[in-house]
């Protein structure tokens, strides 16, 4: 394999659950790790004692890579992706598995987004990291707890919740670009039994972009902002309630695609990417039965967004040449290099306007010590769900006659169970079922109206053991689901209106463990998934009137297979030297899989896939970090991750490139203040982060070839945080 991926592999003889980093003024005598909880688990229980491969990003693993957006810290997990073709990840794939836009309407997401309790599944912009106490990234069918919305796995966003004491922090931060953000969270006893936290952030960025025809450089800018408000009620000594209010204002730019594959762009209207999501979370949780503890959970929200770009990605009917591309020459003087006529270019600008309506309702009793079942032996968990979900899309399109309209309304109910028998002292069963019921209406401009319902069903069965007293063996078999939809292309043949659910077999066998009196944690697991009817977007371009033109379209393929291996460590090699890894092995595959797509005279031909690898699936993913605490002040950190190449789309065979970045970062804490300095791809790689093959350049008669929106350069940012 390329790179230093061999040596890494070599480096780690175990695996390890991530677990978050430990602070810098850490004590020489402290000689266990802190346990670390799963809030998205049924019951807060200790990552370490779930059968599952689950990744926990802490606050200090926030601090490390000064993550302001979930993206930030998408490397710290193995056989994780996302791809980007926004300003900002909203796209994710577990394993291999989730997809990677939405240029189509409707769409069902392989891997569920919650923030707080909220589904925010699709709308990842809201995903900042300011005041957030860790982020939970579940790998594998959770059709158990998360039912339909968590295929490939789910990530779970938990915030800082409100103290009795009273505490808060104000930190600012700058950085290249015209990066600076700054923000303040406060947190205390508003009476006796109601305590309440309150945080605001702001941060701000040029981006990486230069737009030479408008000569700016923020035309894919990053503004951003959160106010997140909770409230904690201790009613009586029965019950308890939470509440929790967050409001996110996403005003970011949309420039990222050059016909140049550079970040230098040409667009006369450049895009935009925004969002403005208000959602609450109410949660009541009542201990009056001796027997179960009823809890109860409320959640809705509203987002509106925007999604716009400039569709030919330069300055109108335009004329340039690649050495000179301001300069406009004369269109017969081919000397001067590739040249067009003025009508034998397009402008185009297309924009999507999205509103997002969710509520949800979930209810479950959970059984306590008193209430188990079988002669004491076995904890149960039962529930109810009901969701309700409105996407309405307004399509306004330069080549469009009148605004496209589509609204789909999904409704879903679920009841839900699990039961963990604890067979002896050493050994447990898990079994979990979900039944779930969905129903969608679909109706747009086109005059397409279709609805459809189905009865889905998915759950688990694993066995866990303890061995030697320090480690965790287990096996578990799973089984997700992913519901059929519509698609509302009217090119397309009636049998290819609708498409099937989805479904994941997978047997997940893994161990963890506690070792060298608790200084070290590691994790290991190997994975097998079967997929059927797997949902792949598929697409095919062609010129009409001189300008490409696109069919989207979801379709099933026959089979799929995704295969690998995962590992984590973290170490704490004595009091100054901390050492944390993750490697992810993939290898998966198109079983049977062919498609509609065009030839360069437009017919349209049928092209086989089978056997070839899925997209975004990269065959390895790995991070190595180390920490060195020069003093109880101060502690440098140096990480280095790794990604190999992926296919770009079950559509074409084109592929991104594997590539390494380095991190680096160093802190320093004097009673309250904390400063540091962090440094992000510090060597200035350029690797990309999406790619599309069509043809978009009038400059080459429209010859379809690879554009790449790339990932981050070099980045520098200081960061001071005072606490009180």
């Amino acid at each position: 394999m390329k790179h230093s991926l061999i040596p890494l592999l070599a480096s780690i003889t175990l695996a390890n659950q991530s677990i978050a980093s430990e602070t810098i003024n850490q004590t020489a005598n402290q000689t266990e790790l802190d346990a670390v909880k799963v809030t998205a688990d049924f019951r807060q229980t200790d990552v370490m004692e779930i059968p599952s491969s689950i990744t926990i990003v802490g606050s200090a693993d926030i601090d490390n890579r000064n993550a302001n957006h979930l993206e930030d810290v998408l490397a710290l997990a193995p056989n994780m992706n996302f791809a980007g073709s926004s300003s900002r990840a909203r796209y994710f794939q577990i394993r291999g598995i989730g997809e990677r836009s939405q240029f189509i309407d409707p769409f069902n997401p392989s891997v569920g987004l919650l923030i707080d309790g909220v589904d925010m599944t699709g709308l990842g912009g809201a995903a900042t990291l300011f005041d957030v106490k860790q982020v939970e990234i579940l790998r594998g069918p959770q059709g158990t707890a998360f039912g339909a919305n968590a295929l490939a796995g789910a990530i779970n966003i938990e915030s800082n919740k409100p103290t009795e004491e009273t505490e808060g922090y104000v930190e600012a931060k700058v950085g290249n670009y015209h990066s600076k953000g700054i923000g303040a969270a406060i947190s205390g006893s508003l009476s006796e039994n109601i305590q309440g936290r309150i945080s605001l952030n702001k941060y701000e960025s040029n981006g990486y972009i230069t737009n030479a025809f408008l000569d700016r450089d923020d035309t894919n800018n990053i503004d951003e902002a959160l106010l997140r408000a909770q409230l904690a009620w201790q009613i009586n000594p029965d019950n308890d309630l939470s509440l929790t209010f967050f409001k996110a204002d996403i005003n970011n730019g949309y420039d990222a695609f050059s016909l140049d594959n550079t970040r230098v762009t040409y667009s006369d209207e450049p895009g935009e990417d925004t969002q403005d999501t208000n959602a609450i979370s109410v949660k009541l949780q009542n201990r009056s039965n001796s027997f179960f503890i009823l809890e109860s959970q409320i959640s809705a929200s509203k987002t509106d967004s925007t999604y716009a770009y400039d569709d030919d990605w330069a300055y109108g009917t335009y004329i340039f040449n690649s050495d000179n591309p301001t300069y406009t020459p004369d269109p017969c003087d081919t000397s001067l290099g590739p040249c067009l006529a003025d009508d034998d270019g397009y402008s185009g600008y297309d924009e999507y306007n999205r509103k997002s309506d969710r509520v949800s309702l979930d209810i479950r009793l959970l059984s306590t010590d008193k209430g188990r079942l079988f002669y004491n032996t076995t904890d149960w968990v039962l529930g109810v769900f009901a969701g309700n979900k409105t996407n309405e899309l307004n399509r306004k399109y330069t080549f469009l006659s009148s605004p496209y309209t589509s609204e789909i309304e999904t409704n879903s109910s679920a009841i839900y169970s699990e039961l963990t028998s604890h067979v002896n002292d050493t050994t447990t069963m898990t079994y979990g079922l979900r039944i779930e019921r969905s129903e969608y209406d679909f109706v747009d401009s086109n005059n397409i109206i279709e609805d459809d319902s189905e009865t889905l069903w998915g759950g688990k069965i694993s066995y866990e053991t303890l061995v030697s007293g320090n480690s965790l063996a287990y096996a578990t078999l799973s089984r997700g689901f992913k519901a059929g939809s519509v698609n509302r292309e009217t090119e397309l043949a009636s049998e290819l209106r609708r498409y099937d659910t989805e479904i994941n077999h997978t047997v997940e066998a893994g161990i963890k463990s506690s070792l060298l009196k608790d200084q070290a944690t590691t994790s290991i697991s190997i994975f097998y998934t079967k997929r059927e009817d797997q949902q792949i977007k598929q697409s095919y371009s062609y010129l009409e009137d001189g300008k490409p033109e696109f069919v989207d379209y979801y379709a099933n393929a026959a089979n799929g297979r995704n295969l690998g291996l995962e590992a984590q460590i973290f170490w704490k090699l004595n009091s100054k030297i901390n050492i944390d890894a993750a490697v992810g092995i993939l290898e998966t595959e198109l079983t049977d899989y062919n498609f509609e797509s065009s030839d360069a005279d437009d017919n349209i031909i049928t092209v086989d896939k089978s056997d070839r690898a899925q997209a975004y699936a990269p065959s390895y993913t790995a991070l190595l970090a180390g920490t060195y605490n020069l003093s109880s002040n101060i502690a440098f950190r140096l990480e280095t991750e790794l990604k190999d190449s992926f296919y770009y789309s079950a559509s074409h065979d084109n592929k991104s490139e594997s590539y390494q970045l380095w991190n680096a970062s160093i802190h320093y804490k004097l009673k309250n203040i904390e400063m540091s300095i962090v440094g992000k791809n510090i060597t200035d790689e350029d690797y990309a982060v999406k790619g599309f093959f069509f043809g978009n350049d009038p400059r080459d008669d429209y010859t379809a070839k690879v554009y790449e929106q790339k990932g981050n350069p070099a980045l520098v940012s200081l960061n001071v945080k005072y606490n009180f």
